[in-house]
């Protein structure tokens, strides 16, 4: 296996960057440059030089033995001065030593994957920690790649397993006399799984959500105000505001931090029959944003009659509120008013959502514990028939053992893993 290489850091100028050295010749390779290399897990500063023997930078190395690293493997650090010249002739000097090659994107993660340090799971945690924006994105991250998610499908896989093994001595000794009827320990067994992965299954989309950014659509008639009160929000001009009705067209999104939870908000066209072609396409598209968004802010004014009626949860308020006297809930994105409080709303409705989260958060997951429910619940029914049907709730219950292999990266995992490894930098 080739020792791989690369900057572990962002690229530009920094106060210091990081070149990850993995593999076989790991410690060979950094002594070439560096000479004598400190014990492992231990620090020591070193003088890097090139083949020539001139002076590079003075840096700071830490060793990793494998298995006991990121990777598995050997590992290096070489910690640099973050000069983008003292990196390129560092970089330069190790591919020119036997053996060792550029770092794909990704294969730092894919190499710990193989050696079991990562299951697939906390890989993609991994990946979410890298990408998260927000609070309570970086908290969800950190709690799949802790291996929450890992350790919970380690457990369902543990309990299947017992009751097969159970099944299977029955069926083993079918010619004995085995007084003790396993049918009830298995049934409960079976169950309590499948209402665990069922539970899993419905917080998953609300972590799903928490990953992708929840949305908040602002809904009303042509010149409620809800481009201004966007930009309000926003404190930008992101969306054109006219007193001419209609002059949003498309679906405006603007993404905030929301004390931690991620937000977009949606300004949508403006909700009226219209005979304009484009306009209703516009508006046709704002329904169906609306419809699918966590949330929607309502700006209502006197006679409205809107073609999506408010449902429990979304927040209706007068729009224009500082323009009329005694208007009910009043919001207006030219002073502000009711802005505040309505950020509030917007915080408490989602952070009850975010009660249900669960650890499952991508499609790939849901698939995996749809599979193993569904056969446990096939497990569970041929269960009642007695022994005669034992061979076939054992079978359900490997498919559901499969299952959450699948569900860890133990099996069919190589398309999805390039599509994770394709978004990671050189050096993870």
């Amino acid at each position: 296996m080739h020792t791989i290489f690369a900057l572990a850091t962002a690229q530009g100028k920094a106060g210091v960057a990081v070149i990850r050295i993995s593999g076989p010749q790991a410690f060979a390779a950094a002594s070439v440059l560096a000479g004598s290399l400190p014990e492992p897990r231990k620090t020591g500063v070193r003088m890097v030089r090139d083949r020539a023997g001139a002076l590079i930078d003075e840096a700071m190395l830490i060793c990793f033995a494998g298995p006991a690293s990121f990777t598995g493997e050997d590992v290096v650090e070489i910690h640099l001065h973050g000069s983008p010249a003292i990196v390129r002739r560092v970089l330069s000097e190790l591919s020119e030593v036997n053996g060792l090659r550029h770092a794909e994107p990704g294969e730092f993660t894919r190499r710990a994957l193989e050696n079991e340090r990562l299951d697939l799971a906390q890989v993609e945690g991994l990946a979410d920690l890298i990408e998260a924006e927000t609070e309570a994105q970086r908290q969800q991250a950190m709690r799949v790649f802790s291996g929450g998610l890992g350790e919970q499908a380690e457990l369902w896989r543990s309990q299947i397993i017992r009751a097969a093994a159970l099944l299977e001595a029955t069926i083993d000794f079918a010619d004995e006399d085995v007084p003790e009827d396993v049918t009830p320990e298995v049934k409960h067994l079976l169950a309590s799984v499948r209402r665990d992965l069922l539970k899993e299954i419905a917080g998953s989309e609300v972590a799903e959500r928490l990953h992708l950014g929840f949305e908040v659509a602002i809904v009303g008639a042509p010149n409620a105000g809800k481009s201004t009160l966007l930009n309000y929000v926003a404190k930008r001009d992101a969306a054109i505001t006219s007193d001419i009705a209609g002059t949003t067209r498309d679906v405006i999104e603007v993404r905030m931090d929301l004390k931690g939870l991620p937000v977009t908000l949606l300004d949508t066209a403006g909700l009226r029959e219209t005979v304009d072609e484009i306009e209703g396409i516009g508006i046709e598209r704002a329904l169906k944003r609306a419809k699918n968004a966590d949330l929607r802010i309502f700006l209502m004014q006197e006679g409205d009659e809107l073609p999506l009626e408010p449902v429990d949860g979304d927040l209706v308020y007068s729009a224009k509120g500082d323009s009329r006297n005694a208007a009910p809930n009043p919001i207006s994105g030219v002073s502000g008013l009711g802005v505040s409080e309505m950020l509030d709303s917007v915080y408490e409705f989602l952070s009850n959502r975010m009660q249900k989260v669960n650890l499952a958060s991508k499609e790939r997951h849901r698939t995996a514990l749809r599979i193993a429910s569904d056969a446990l619940m096939v497990a569970d029914e041929q269960v009642a028939y007695g022994s005669e049907r034992y061979e076939l709730v054992a079978e359900e219950i490997r498919t559901a053992a499969r299952a959450l292999d699948m569900l860890l990266g133990r099996i069919d995992v190589e398309v999805i893993l390039d599509e994770i490894f394709a978004s990671f930098c050189l050096g993870k």
